[in-house]
This record gives structure tokens, C-alpha cells and sequence, in this order.
């Protein structure tokens, strides 16, 4: 894995920065950058993060961060860096 995009959606409450983060401490994925904001009772976050430390792959994180979207009642995604950007140029 390289650099990844992280974007996570959810009603607002206390601790989405620090669930989502402890995620990533746990499967040594380094937060290079961040940026989040509320929208109205919404809470948005990007994140853009170095993934070369992860020991699992890049499926098993897609599997776990879906496993705790449904526990946290957030939607959590991640994507390649270089796939985002593309996505976002039009």
C-alpha cells in the first residue's frame, strides 16, 4: 500500500476523531494530513494517510473499515491517493 484517502461521515458526537485514529494507531497508518468540519449535526473528515507500515492488505482494511462503520455509525472509506486525485480533477 502507499498514500491513502480517508473520508469519514457521521451524524456528530463526542469521539469520531479519536475512534477513526485509534483505528489507524492500531494498523500503524501514519495521519500525514487532516482536515475535518461540521456540517449543520453533520461531521465530515478527510485524511490522507501513509499506509506503508500496515500489515494487513489493502482488502483487509477495506473489510475492517467497513466492520466499523456499522459499530461506530459512521461511513468510513478509504481509496489510493493517486485513484482520488483522479476522481477529483474533472
Amino acid at each position: 500500500m502507499s498514500n491513502s484517502v480517508i473520508t469519514v461521515i457521521g451524524k456528530d458526537r463526542v469521539g469520531i476523531v479519536y475512534d477513526v485514529s485509534k483505528i489507524l494507531a492500531e494498523n500503524q497508518i501514519n495521519i500525514l494530513n487532516i482536515s475535518q468540519q461540521l456540517m449543520d449535526d453533520f461531521f465530515t473528515m478527510i485524511i490522507l494517510v501513509d499506509t506503508a507500515r500496515c500489515p494487513k492488505t489493502r482488502q483487509e482494511m477495506l473489510d475492517l473499515f467497513a466492520e466499523e462503520s456499522k459499530k461506530l455509525a459512521l461511513d468510513i472509506r478509504m481509496q489510493n491517493e493517486e485513484i482520488f486525485n483522479a476522481m477529483h480533477r474533472i
